[in-house]
């Protein structure tokens, strides 16, 4: 099976958002408040090949000095992601020009992937129309993708209206973008990430691994806490899944530590 290693860099600081999205709805982006050299240097020493960045730090720099700076550390830019509402009609345009600003700064840099979480919850509780219209909206982010180069994936995640096992079906019944697994996130939320990576199999392109600590909560490298990747990775390769394999950790101590043991845990499961 042919897969590579990549990591994400929100590990090296705290996590956030643009607090001028608070106004302007097409400034919203996420970020990790860090020094990405730092971070890029790091994820290459602990033996990676690839990394995800937020879109935020995406388009804190030009794609070129992007790309210079990832080949100085020896990785190539996998992925960046977004989050979006993606249920309110008024704001969409808003949210897919910032889709479109971060997809055609991704391909220039050299991404290949697009990674898309999100779905709000509101104040008073679902609606009976918000999953087709996180359907509908994911479709469009999909062709901004595709008219980029890049290939889009959702990524089920805490706090969503997707979120458990039922939800992430639905969705995918609802869109046709690809299932960006991440292990942490829907083993939380009840489901059996393996098992779902048996029944999108078809729809996996790129997944992120992450370990999760049940109590108290928390997510850890790939080598400790409560989730078994171990099982996750035998759905991959029983799949004959091949391409991009992202750790991830949002927060760790020892940032490259963390990496490093997820690393060496890969190597492991993989070999």
């Amino acid at each position: 099976m042919a897969v590579k290693f990549a990591y994400h860099a929100n590990c090296w600081g705290p996590l956030g958002g643009n607090a001028v999205g608070v106004t302007s709805i097409t400034q919203l982006t996420y970020r990790t408040f860090a020094d990405m050299d730092r971070a890029f240097a790091d994820i290459a020493r602990a033996g990676y090949a690839g990394v995800e960045i937020f879109d935020g730090n995406l388009l804190d720099q030009t794609p070129a000095d992007l790309r210079r700076k990832l080949a100085d550390a020896g990785l190539e830019l996998v992925s960046t992601y977004s989050g979006g509402n993606f249920i309110f009609p008024d704001i969409l345009p808003e949210e897919l020009a910032r889709i479109e600003r971060v997809a055609a700064a991704a391909a220039e840099a050299g991404a290949s992937h697009y990674v898309i979480g999100g779905g709000a919850k509101r104040a008073d509780g679902i609606q009976a129309d918000d999953y087709q219209r996180l359907g509908e909206a994911l479709d469009r982010v999909g062709e901004i993708a595709r008219r980029a180069g890049l290939r889009a994936h959702y990524h089920p995640h805490l706090s969503t209206i997707v979120e458990g096992p039922a939800e992430v079906t639905r969705i995918f019944g609802l869109t046709d973008l690809d299932f960006c697994p991440d292990t942490a996130h829907l083993a939380a939320a009840g489901g059996d990430p393996a098992a779902q990576v048996r029944e999108f199999a078809g729809r996996i392109s790129l997944v992120h691994l992450k370990g999760l600590q049940r109590e108290p909560f928390g997510f850890t490298p790939l080598d400790t806490g409560d989730l078994d990747n171990g099982a996750v990775i035998q759905a991959l390769k029983d799949t004959k899944y091949s391409g991009w394999v992202m750790a991830e950790l949002d927060s760790w101590p020892d940032p490259h530590e963390g990496a490093a043991r997820s690393h060496a845990y890969l190597q492991r499961h993989f070999a």
